[in-house]
């Protein structure tokens, strides 16, 4: 080996390379590359497996249980640090690979930072076909791990030793642009990772990506200017780039300057404390009361780094007012022009700060500040009562569960979710009282998120209490990386809300004509239907025989107390309890569109048509 280059195989090399690298934002310096979940199997554990043995002590090593929930982790991590540092993943070809799709999507849809590493067929063909080998017929450069190809942000198979150097240095750069990032791909053939290589110095040499804080263009900044002045009812619409670019004093400022008020996305939520006079909560169909009236008389709506869902427009319906006008700002031009927006291509708080600056002097009028005001105080009364337990002996419904932790939680607890009906009854009655506090996935409401998460959160955020919200069958999917947990000392809460199958689906189902059909978890009635008992199923006691410490609570009073001592426990715990199925949260105050069937001969889906057919005129398309 010559004095300029170091001998190593591929998988080697790589590993070197990812620990030498770094983001820097406001002289803030972080790894990138903090660490790598792995399973091993036979497409990376000669190659990538052994390499991280090599380098332990660059390259921290985290074991999972479960290759979807391994990324799932790693993107709980880089969203509690802002995107500023990530994980990278590691499988086996085959059912490895293909087990991180669902992740790779989460990861890119809500732009969240992870590297993944799946093994690959041997380049060489020398081995064909191989162990769980995909053999196309007419395709013979496909593998499995094409299935991430529309998922990632950015893919490669590294053929060649060599290849990776490129490679690698577009990896990072889409890792670590707030623009560009997402799930990044490196497919690494097997016969490739473990072959040697005469590799550059320069290639292993500490290297810093600028997060980059882009400024509005002028022109873009005074027409977005012009339309907030010429506003009456002006409506800042609060997204998570928000968060991810650490933009809420920021916000704060501006909101104090002008008096506009905030409605928050799920991704957005506590980018105001709950507290603030500004804050109205949660927007679209899972919103408040008073942001979804603001929004519907809105002239000038402001979006900060939100991607405009379905769930924050109530599918095209929220923004009626026929002169509404839309100024995006955001770091993606791709969401900054939606809705024929007046962009404002740019991050978040640098944005917020010249919006604030050239905004000098401008404030609503007093009586529409009093009115949203007087909204927000009728709404908070209506989260207290449905908070609120009259009899502490009773068992709880599910937002009572919501009131004790609420009681119990600190300003900078991190309270995780991701599906079911828990979502809708937190974003409209949750009140957030720090940034991260609130750390709900629901780009993809993606099922068996919330336990992994917690795990990616508790590492970015050692010694801060984090609780998974497990509710409407979601336990069932996911809850492996319990062991993960329990092995590495992690004392992540788990709420466990037992309410017997699916119950936002079946709520759903009602609501669209499928009679609740196939969403409760009971045993088969005569009929064929799912209408018998309840399954004798203990998801308590599975917890348990993971390794979790399991509190039971059966009424208010005992809830309150185990969330009390599984907040003040050292170790991995769950904190379990059946709910009283009345519904006690408000009602949508916003629609969703879900078509119904256009013919059936059921009366409950004929009349859920009437419903749909009744809403559906409501949609708008702006132009």
């Amino acid at each position: 080996m010559s004095a300029t280059t170091r001998r190593l195989t591929t998988a080697q090399a790589l590993v070197r390379f990812l620990s030498a690298q770094y983001t820097e934002r406001d002289g803030v310096r972080r790894r990138l590359i903090a660490g790598t979940w792995g399973i091993f199997g036979h497409g990376n554990v000669a190659g990538l497996g052994q390499a991280l043995v090599e380098y332990r002590d660059a390259m921290p090593y985290h074991q999972g249980r479960n290759e979807q929930s391994m990324v799932h982790a790693a993107v709980g991590y880089a969203r509690q640090l802002n995107r500023l540092s990530a994980q990278a993943v590691t499988t086996s070809i085959g059912p490895g690979a293909t087990n991180m799709v669902t992740g790779a999507a989460l990861a890119t849809v809500n732009r969240l930072p992870v590297l993944l590493l799946p093994g690959d067929y041997f380049a060489s063909r020398a081995a064909d076909p191989l162990l769980q080998q995909l053999e196309h017929p007419v395709e013979a450069d496909v593998s499995v791990n094409d299935t991430l190809r529309p998922v990632s942000r950015y893919f490669d198979r590294i053929t060649r030793p060599e290849a990776l150097i490129a490679s690698a240095l577009h990896a990072m750069r889409v890792l670590a642009d707030p623009a560009e990032t997402g799930a990044v791909t490196l497919a690494l053939p097997q016969d490739v990772q473990a072959e040697a290589y005469d590799w550059p110095e320069e290639f292993f040499a500490e290297r810093v990506w600028t997060v980059r804080r882009p400024a509005p263009d002028p022109v873009e900044l005074d027409a977005a200017v012009a339309a907030v002045r010429a506003a009456r009812r002006p409506l800042i619409v609060a997204g998570g780039g928000v968060h991810h670019s650490e933009a809420e004093d920021a916000l704060r400022a501006l909101v104090d300057a002008t008096g506009i008020p905030v409605a928050s996305t799920q991704a957005g939520k506590g980018s105001l404390r709950h507290d603030h006079p500004a804050d109205l909560g949660g927007i679209g169909h899972t919103g408040t009361a008073v942001s979804d009236a603001l929004a519907r008389d809105a002239d000038v709506v402001i979006g900060v780094g939100t991607r405009y869902t379905d769930f924050t427009t109530a599918s095209g319906t929220l923004f009626r007012n026929p002169d509404v006008t839309f100024v995006n700002l955001n770091v993606t031009g791709f969401d900054a022009h939606k809705l024929a927006a007046r962009p404002l291509v740019c991050d978040a708080r640098t944005g917020l700060e010249r919006l604030t600056e050239a905004l000098a002097g401008y404030r609503v009028d007093a009586a529409y500040e009093a009115e949203y005001r007087q909204g927000k105080e009728r709404w908070d009364a209506v989260v207290e009562a449905a908070l609120r337990a009259e009899d502490d002996t009773a068992v709880p419904t599910q937002t009572q569960v919501l009131g004790a932790l609420d009681a119990v939680v600190g300003d900078d607890d991190v309270v995780i979710n991701a599906a079911g009906s828990l979502p809708g009854d937190l974003h409209k009655l949750w009140r957030a009282r720090s940034p991260r506090q609130y750390h709900l996935e629901y780009g993809y409401s993606c099922m068996g998120y919330e336990i992994p998460a917690a795990l990616g959160v508790q590492q970015a955020a050692p010694g801060t209490p984090v609780w998974a919200l497990v509710g409407d069958g979601t336990y069932l999917m996911m809850p492996t990386e319990i062991v993960t947990a329990v092995q590495e000392g992690l004392p992540v809460n788990v709420v466990l809300v037992q309410n017997h199958g699916y119950a936002s689906i079946g709520g759903l189902s009602e609501e669209t004509g499928g009679e609740r059909y196939g969403t409760a978890y009971r045993y088969r009635a005569g009929d064929g239907s799912f209408t018998g008992a309840p399954l004798p199923v203990d998801l308590a006691a599975n917890a348990a025989s993971l390794g979790m410490d399991v509190l039971r609570a059966k009424t208010v009073r005992e809830l309150r107390s185990a969330l009390a001592e599984a907040r003040a426990s050292d170790r991995p715990t769950c904190v379990y309890v059946e709910t009283d199925p009345t519904p006690t949260a408000p009602p949508a105050e916003a629609w969703w569109d879900v078509p119904v069937a256009e013919v059936a001969t059921r009366e409950p889906a004929r009349q859920a048509r009437e419903r749909y057919d009744a809403q559906v005129t409501g949609r708008r398309r702006h132009l």
